[in-house]
């Protein structure tokens, strides 16, 4: 992927999920060779994802994003997404 589609997925999310004055957060997940998975967190919960080519260009894409900051999987993060009955109906149906 791009590093500008990745920018325009990133501004979308936070178009769609943010809210004035709330950072959506992003957080960056290495994924082996497949590259690095870009975790979004908006201020109404939503979550979304993007996979970039590596954690360098993942973690470049975030500091140039606006109204994002960087985040870790830390206890702010986590109860800061709402996770609903279709996202854990689609989670489960990977797992089995």
């Amino acid at each position: 992927m791009s590093d500008q589609t990745t920018q325009k997925r990133i501004a979308d999310f936070v178009k769609a999920h943010g809210k004035p004055g709330t950072a959506v957060k992003a957080v960056v997940e290495p994924i082996g060779r497949a590259g690095a998975r870009i975790v979004l967190v908006g201020a109404d919960g939503a979550m979304g994802d993007i996979v970039t080519e590596n954690v360098e260009s993942a973690t470049a894409a975030v500091e140039a994003a606006a109204d994002v900051e960087a985040a870790e999987w830390d206890r702010e993060t986590t109860a800061a997404t709402k996770i609903g009955p279709a996202h854990r109906r689609k989670m489960a149906k990977m797992q089995s």
